[in-house]
């Protein structure tokens, strides 16, 4: 049901912002014992603990506006959360996808905390806003330690890889590049026309221009080792990113939540460069080493533009409900 007032609105972000931490507490409690790295597991413990206290804050201002936390959304986080754990438990390389996966998830919790404060303000509920901008902070921090761990992953997932399958690792890095790109256009041909601000529009197909571009040269890479890009691995994230859109297609607010969501999806692929530079520069490959590189600069060029138009997203979709006078 649409929300009336902002109020209404609010009350709607908070339990969105619960079910999401309900999906992290879960995901904090595998991750020690999946990181492969006393340092990195330490890092993961102690956000659970962080976790644990953005949980209990939320569920209190739910509290204070007199709503509780949505069962079925709190469910559903609760088995996603489990599912990425699974997940990541069944990769070869799995200190790796843990970390890449949990520092794009920290990005979707600073996204999430950012455009809850600024509605708060918007409602002017000082004390919501204040409290979401305190867990905003703890998130940002998290995502920054996570991505000095990075390194970390890396030295984890090949521990015991001989130096001479070095290449064959990097060639998994590389697939696993390809299918993430694949992901990355399904859900940028749609962006520009569910975007809701003209600006993000041009980003979102500025951004899928270069993705064709990061693809084909992932493309090159493979074939000259004479590999054909992984069609599961393809195939898998194409439907995932066909579900995405049309999850966005039926929000109300549908330009705030698809820009945190590509703000998110952006910092898994600066995720995905960053241990492809490392394990290219492991294996002794120059020249995918440099062009790692190069996309992780477009990425990250990208993350920032998207997250400099949030506040007009949110704005966009407040008055595409009507809670905002045009």
């Amino acid at each position: 049901m649409a929300p009336n007032n902002l109020n209404e609105q609010l009350v709607k972000y908070l339990t969105d912002v619960h079910s999401i931490e309900r999906q992290a507490l879960v995901q904090m409690r595998a991750a020690p014992g999946l990181a492969g790295d006393a340092v990195t597991a330490g890092i993961f413990d102690a956000h659970r603990a962080e976790t644990e206290e953005h949980d209990q804050l939320v569920a209190e201002l739910l509290e204070r506006h007199g709503a509780s936390p949505s069962k079925l959304k709190d469910l559903l986080g609760t088995l996603t959360g489990a599912g990425f754990g699974a997940f990541a438990a069944a990769q070869p390389d799995t200190p790796g996808k843990l970390v890449a996966h949990a520092f794009s998830y920290e990005h979707m919790e600073q996204a999430a905390y950012h455009l809850l404060a600024a509605l708060a303000e918007r409602a002017g509920e000082a004390g919501t806003a204040a409290t979401a901008r305190g867990i905003q902070q703890q998130e940002q921090a998290m995502g920054d330690r996570l991505a000095g761990c990075f390194d970390r992953a890396v030295d984890a997932a090949l521990r015991d890889v001989a130096p001479e399958a070095l290449p064959q690792q990097l060639v998994a890095y590389l697939t696993d590049a390809h299918a993430i790109e694949e992901q990355s256009l399904r859900l940028l041909d749609r962006g520009p026309e569910l975007a809701g601000v003209p600006a993000l529009a041009t980003t979102y197909a500025q951004h899928r221009a270069e993705s064709v571009e990061q693809q084909r040269l992932i493309e090159a890479e493979l074939d000259r080792r004479e590999v054909a890009p992984s069609g599961i691995k393809d195939a898998a994230l194409r439907l995932g990113a066909l579900n995405w859109g049309l999850f966005f297609q039926a929000q109300p607010d549908t330009p705030a939540k698809l820009a945190a969501f590509a703000y998110a999806f952006e910092h898994l692929e600066i995720a995905a460069y960053e241990l492809l530079r490392r394990v290219a520069q492991r294996a002794g490959d120059t020249e995918v080493e440099a062009l790692a590189g190069r996309i992780l600069g477009e990425e990250q060029a990208a993350a920032e533009k998207i997250w400099n138009l949030l506040d007009e997203a949110l704005t966009v979709s407040l008055r595409d409900q009507g809670l905002l006078a045009a």
